[in-house]
């Protein structure tokens, strides 16, 4: 089947619920008038029960089926937090929060799953229970793990979580995802090199933390290259250097910072360990001290086998094809906290096509609206198949 067709009379409706949100971003935490607007919207259409402050600015309700919910539950998760850039997009409903943009979609993805709230409360057309999640600061917050911490697997019981993302460059109609492994692990390094300073026209009487920390740049991507295996993805960046005042003057320290990214726990670990080896080898070669921080960002993303096929046939079904489907598409190296309710909770997470826009993080990047009833179709017709009603 293609899309549902009741979404089309509510598809005006669902797109002026994404554009104010994507007219007034919030980041991170700070999602108070989304996920206010969030609840007003979900008590208006008749949800059972809408609790707020889920992970300090969460939302979450509950849909219960035609035999008043009992038996299995599904969560549908969406993100709702924005990106601290400014908006070139130059559509009349641009950000009105200086230096803050909807510039990856969450405005989408929190609009389609609203709609698929109202479609699900008023048919009911299921048994068990729906729980929706909304979700802030998945942009580097780890929301998810925030309302995980907050009871959202014990105040309510789910069975399985299933959650999307828009992709720029797909099709509309189209989708992707793949079983195991879909995006990496995010964790990140901070490095300050501790050497003597002194004149520029004098370097032999300094221990200089700019070119310890070159050679530091350099022997970090031997790691990818001499440490893990050649079969195995890892992505080690640095990502800032910052050092010095004047032409004239070597600094005393040097500051340098990145990310490491892995599919894989084991080289997570690998790889962490071997990048405080190497920037501890190269500054005591060079005589310098250094301060090494390592912060554990979000885990791989890692789809569960049968909830993975599961959702990629009911993917084919509202694409109208399983041509329009990929299946074993190749994992990327960017990061989704969504990987948490995966460690906890069997699941997927699938990409849904948004057209030939700007990529995400650019700021003329906007959500497509024609994607929005295929994602509301999607989630739709997963909770139908899945607690079919009796």
């Amino acid at each position: 089947m293609p899309t549902i067709n009741r979404l089309a009379e509510m598809h005006d409706e669902i797109t002026a619920w994404r554009r104010d949100f994507h007219e007034y971003p919030e980041v991170l935490y700070e999602t108070h008038r989304t996920a206010a607007k969030v609840a007003e919207i979900l008590q208006e259409i008749g949800v059972d029960e809408v609790t707020t402050g889920v992970g300090r600015t969460g939302v979450v309700g509950v849909i219960k089926g035609r035999n008043g919910g009992a038996g299995k539950s599904i969560a549908l998760r969406a993100d709702m937090d924005a990106l601290p850039m400014s908006e070139e997009t130059g559509k009349e409903y641009t950000s009105k929060n200086e230096g803050a943009m909807h510039a990856c979609g969450h405005d989408g993805h929190t609009a389609m799953l609203l709609g698929t709230a109202k479609y699900l409360a008023e048919t009911r057309n299921f048994d068990g229970t729906v729980i929706l999640v909304f979700q802030p600061a998945e942009e580097g917050g780890a929301g998810a793990k925030a309302m995980m911490d907050d009871g959202l697997f014990t105040r309510w019981n789910v069975d399985e979580i299933y959650g999307l993302h828009n992709q720029p460059g797909t099709p509309i109609d189209h989708f992707a995802t793949r079983s195991g492994p879909l995006m990496a692990s995010t964790d990140e390094f901070t490095i300050t090199v501790k050497g003597i300073g002194g004149h520029a026209a004098y370097p032999h009487n300094t221990i200089d933390p700019v070119v310890v920390g070159s050679q530091i740049v350099s022997a970090l991507q031997s790691i990818a290259s001499r440490n893990v295996g050649p079969l195995q993805s890892i992505v080690i960046s640095v990502t800032f250097f910052q050092a010095g005042t004047a032409y004239n003057i070597i600094p005393d320290t040097a500051k340098l910072g990145g990310t490491i990214r892995t599919l894989n726990q084991d080289v997570r670990k690998q790889a962490a360990e071997r990048v405080k080896q190497v920037v501890e080898g190269v500054c005591a070669a060079n005589g310098a001290g250094v301060d090494f921080e390592f912060n554990d960002g979000y885990p791989s993303t890692s789809n569960h086998p049968e909830q993975t096929k599961f959702a990629t046939q009911i993917a084919a079904e509202i694409a109208g094809s399983a041509d329009k489907v990929d299946e074993n598409i190749e994992p990327t190296m960017g990061g989704e906290d969504f990987a948490y309710y995966l460690e906890e909770k069997p699941g997927a997470f699938i990409f849904l096509g948004n057209g030939d826009s700007a990529g995400l993080h650019h700021p003329k990047y906007d959500f497509n609206d024609e994607a929005i009833p295929y994602g509301c179709s999607y989630f739709i017709k997963l909770v139908e198949t899945a607690m079919p009603a009796t």
